[in-house]
């Protein structure tokens, strides 16, 4: 007996998601439940969780036509910035274009509501700089609420205790008052709230964030499944107040002008607020030997702190410690926001006592009479080691449930978003019974960031750096959008209007690439400035010849109107490609082998055991991760090409290759 029917989907009188879109998704016995009565609703896809991540999975689950819920302990949380408040920097930023590419909202959001820009790494070369905004922390929080709440999305206010499995497949979950919710998928983005701890000196309190509960059923509801956990550790440093602050003694960092960088969102003019500066201070000699006089009453030293700490963003009381010979760090006064006096004080994060912290901020320049608002702390919470899952962020002991953000390991808001979104759509996909969703470590940082989390793990927080993409000179911040357009259109993602405007500076881009290899000038007398080629008083040459010439700019062409008018993402695009022409050919061939490993599917039956000439470690660590792909099987600690040879001979021995439709072994 068919129950409802709705968005797709039918369910059964016992609350039994049965059918989407024509297909069988899964029969269940409900009456095996721990809750038996009719569920008041019922949704294809449920998200636990509406920080960065969860805000990002439910709006690209709304995209699919399912009935999607998002469940928060707090509504007016959503999309919360709890540590810094910016958007992008070093890495970061390219992962902020390729949300933006994919149809998310973490770019919009970032420039609607960004009170200062700035450009990093301007001195290096264009595949390593990046964009950053400050935000304001409020009117970002409301930006991201406003777009769930305008979206096809049931939001619920309600703490998710467990979710329900039957056999291997979830079910459902259900919330702190009983209430069971059947669900085809589950995604779990529950940021630092898993068992939640904050630490002040010596003082513990269980918190998902300050002022926040924790998540503690939840937590143990993932233990149940027998996922494999680990503990981590993050902090926030104090927010002070700006009116107590001796500004004039600080360095003034001020915001780029209007107009002087591109946006993060496509489309986007950039943000219509005031734009503020930020000021910059340094710890001394006196705030070190506060520090170290009273290192042990920091919970990070005495032992009280377990979690592993990120190496790669030390606490101050850390920086002191293992950075001895420095007589200072950086301290950055951020502003909170337009209408707050709050500002954040970048680099003074630490764990100790809040009698202290009054003595550390008071002990640096500029800031010897400022007032804490709100104080330091270190907070330590529990995260599934993300080799318990797949590329597509599914977990392998149970169908259906998806985690995504800092449960998996991260550190940052830009990468729980971008695995939001990879999570969702996968989940989506999966209920409609279509193929997966996996790009490869050549088209997005956000591929590399998910194989390098599910086939090497980590054990300290995973931070997005340029340095981990092999391929970056071919990922940069300014090329997300021609990457992967045409993979966020064929998902439905984003519109065809969108898809056609993309596709048209695709079509400039050739234009222009025409032009200057087709007009060519005399240096020095169309361009001055310009030296001609050694022993000539003349010389003619191409513009695209021209360009190839570090000192020379398409700006320069542009300026002396030998080029036509632009969009500036075809003018940056066209002389990247000219100037890096060697690089990026030498890069191609390298994906191309890339290419050729990730279309040998390696068949999840492979006994690794069988496999001759692997070591008994690399066989252990196969049968661990059990890569989908030869591609994925390279990234393996210890995996060498004579190991990948053998695994590719072992699959077409087997007769493996002929079964699945993969290419023969070479």
């Amino acid at each position: 007996m068919i129950q409802s029917f709705r968005g797709g989907s039918r369910y059964a009188a016992d609350g039994r998601l049965t059918e989407h879109s024509g297909r069988i998704i899964f029969l269940e016995n409900m009456s095996d439940l721990p809750y038996t009565s009719q569920a008041m609703e019922k949704f294809d896809v449920v998200i636990i969780g509406a920080g960065h991540a969860g805000a990002e999975a439910a709006y690209a689950a709304s995209k699919f036509g399912l009935e999607v819920a998002l469940f928060t302990m707090d509504m007016d949380t959503a999309g919360r910035m709890p540590c810094s408040p910016s958007i992008g920097g070093l890495a970061k930023s390219h992962l902020v274009k390729e949300i933006d590419a994919l149809g998310g909202i973490m770019a919009q959001v970032a420039d609607e509501t960004a009170i200062q820009y700035r450009v990093l790494n301007t001195k290096k070369g264009p595949a390593v700089r990046a964009t950053r905004t400050q935000n304001d922390r409020r009117l970002y929080e409301e930006a991201v609420k406003s777009r769930l709440e305008g979206s096809n999305i049931h939001l619920r206010q309600a703490r998710i205790d467990r979710i329900e499995v039957k056999g291997a497949r979830v079910t459902g979950v259900t919330d702190h008052l009983g209430m069971f919710y059947p669900a085809g998928a589950v995604i779990v983005a529950a940021g630092t709230f898993l068992r939640g701890m904050i630490h002040i000196g010596d003082r513990k309190i269980p918190a998902g964030r300050a002022g926040e509960e924790g998540s503690y059923e939840l937590a143990e509801s993932l233990k149940a499944l027998g996922l494999a956990r680990g503990r981590l550790k993050t902090g926030t440093p104090p927010r002070l107040h700006r009116d107590t602050i001796d500004l004039s003694a600080l360095q003034r960092q001020d915001p780029l002008e209007a107009g002087a960088c591109m946006p993060f969102a496509f489309g986007s003019s950039g943000s219509g607020l005031p734009q503020l500066p930020c000021y910059l201070a340094r710890t001394n000699v006196k705030t070190h030997e506060i520090i170290r006089r009273n290192i042990f009453s920091s919970a990070l030293y005495s032992g009280a702190i377990t979690g592993t700490p990120a190496r790669y963003c030390p606490s101050l009381e850390d920086k002191v410690m293992r950075f001895g010979d420095r007589q200072g760090h950086q301290v950055i006064i951020e502003p909170e926001g337009l209408s707050t006096k709050e500002v954040y004080a970048s680099g003074l994060g630490n764990s100790l006592p809040i009698e202290l912290q009054w003595e550390i901020v008071r002990s640096v320049p500029g800031l010897e009479k400022a007032e804490i608002i709100r104080p330091a702390y270190a907070i330590e919470y529990e995260y599934v080691l993300p080799t318990e899952l797949t590329r597509t962020l599914e977990t392998k002991c149970t169908e259906g449930l998806y985690l995504a953000g800092q449960v998996n390991g991260t550190s940052g808001y830009e990468e729980a978003a971008a695995q939001g979104i990879v999570a969702a759509v996968n989940a989506c996909l999966k209920i409609r019974g279509e193929k997966p969703f996996i790009l490869d470590r050549s088209q997005a940082y956000i591929a590399v960031m998910i194989d390098d989390l599910v086939t090497r793990g980590t054990s300290e927080p995973y931070r997005m750096f340029t340095s981990r993409a092999e391929y970056r000179l071919m990922l940069r911040e300014t090329n997300a959008l021609f990457r992967l357009t045409d993979v966020a259109y064929g998902l439905g993602l984003v519109s065809r209007e969108r898809a056609s405007q993309v596709h048209e500076i695709l079509r400039e881009m050739n234009e222009l690439d025409r032009h200057l290899e087709a007009k060519s000038i005399v240096i020095p007398s169309d361009m001055p400035h310009i030296k001609p080629a050694r022993g000539s008083e003349g010389e003619r040459i191409t513009l695209k010849r021209l360009l190839k010439r570090p000192e020379v700019r398409m700006e320069d062409l542009a300026d002396r109107g030998l080029i036509p008018a632009v969009h500036p993402l075809t003018a940056t695009e066209v002389e990247v490609g000219i100037k890096y022409e060697g690089y990026i050919s030498r890069q191609l061939g390298d994906i191309r082998q890339l290419k050729e490993l990730e279309k040998v599917k390696i068949p999840a039956a492979l006994s690794y055991g069988s496999v001759p000439g692997l070591s008994n470690e690399l066989k252990s660590r196969l049968e661990e991760i059990r890569p989908q792909t030869l591609g994925q099987a390279a990234l393996l600690e210890g995996m060498t090409p004579a190991g990948l040879q053998a695994i590719r001979l072992v699959i077409r021995e087997t007769g493996f290759l002929s079964k699945t439709g993969c290419p023969p072994a070479s």
